[in-house]
């Protein structure tokens, strides 16, 4: 009996015009465009302009995700965002891009794993797609980090960017997905971390935004450490391993994470996409954002196999393993 599958029709990206370089910020903090790159990889990250919220990033990323899939915005009737800097409290973000595509029909929600967002994200699309529930979804990740960043706290504003992308999924039967698709997801959180990365503030317990705060060594520690059992459960449920990958695309955190945890899984460095150069850690937008940068570019080709992992504050972390 045949089931169904959830497989990527298109994908979109977007990020603000404006970049700001290490030497800029080096103008304004006590730092270097050496200290940063030696320590994350990163040369430059993109910021929104005033008055560009996380829902004008998102819509931007999901019409291109539609011109790519060929379908248009009447074709969804699901939207998940993934997102950690939403435009409002409430109602939300994905709410707003859900309006402003004319789209009347279905349901439109915003999802919170941080870093983590977009595979989590893509997990519960599929969920819902392979039930029967929706035909169509746009899966969106989209952020705007630098309006909750400390610009004083060196250990921090260096390492976050702005940015938004999103794919289309659509579920169709096995028979006619022949192998392509979302394959597995596994998600994972333990909340006793949570002091290690998190926002001192919100809503219900200071009223006010607050800014990011982070112990840097422990969360590298950590995120080395905790991507590989979700990685090697896709490995178990699917028969794939690190040799039969076409392409690794983690959470563009920092350069580092993403090195130790290819060597750490066994992964070559050629099949690894890295962004963090040019995009910094853009948290729940940084997987779509290098998906999009490598399907442009033509390394992610139809019938490639895709690792995907992440890892954010909460800790959250996740995989997921893509026929594309």
């Amino acid at each position: 009996m045949s089931g169904t599958r959830s497989v990527v029709r298109g994908i979109g990206s977007y990020l603000p015009e404006r970049i700001l370089t290490n030497a800029e910020l080096a103008r304004q903090i006590e730092t270097s465009d050496d200290w940063i790159v030696q320590r994350t990889g990163i040369c430059q990250r993109h910021i929104a302009a005033e008055g560009e919220f996380t829902s004008h990033l998102a819509l931007k990323a999901a019409e291109r995700a539609l011109a790519d899939s060929g379908f248009t915005a009447g074709d969804i009737d699901l939207i998940v965002l993934a997102t950690a800097t939403p435009d409002l409290t409430f109602p939300a973000t994905a709410s707003t891009v859900q309006a402003e595509l004319g789209i009347t029909r279905g349901a439109a929600f915003d999802l919170q794993a941080v870093c983590s967002g977009f595979v989590f994200a893509l997990a519960t699309a599929d969920a819902h797609l392979r039930t029967g529930m929706f035909k169509r979804a746009l899966v969106i990740g989209a952020e705007t980090f630098s309006r909750i960043l400390d610009w004083t706290d060196r250990g921090t504003c260096v390492l976050f960017g702005d940015g938004a992308g999103a794919v289309v999924l659509e579920a169709v039967s096995d028979d006619d997905a022949r192998g392509a698709g979302v394959l597995t997801t596994h998600l994972r959180t333990d909340g006793r971390h949570r002091s290690k990365l998190f926002v001192d503030g919100g809503p219900s317990s200071t009223g006010t935004v607050g800014h990011l705060r982070m112990e840097g060594r422990e969360v590298f520690k950590h995120a080395v450490g905790m991507i590989t059992d979700v990685i090697e459960d896709a490995f178990a449920a699917t028969g794939a391993s690190a040799s039969s990958i076409d392409w690794f695309v983690p959470h563009q955190a920092n350069r580092r994470i993403i090195d130790a945890s290819a060597v750490k899984l066994g992964i070559a460095p050629e099949k690894v996409v890295a962004t963090v150069d040019r995009h910094g850690n853009t948290s729940a937008a940084s997987i779509p954002l290098a998906l999009d940068v490598a399907c442009k570019d033509g390394r992610i080709r139809r019938g490639h196999l895709v690792l995907l992992e992440a890892m954010g504050g909460g800790f959250t972390w996740g995989s997921a393993l893509i026929r594309w």
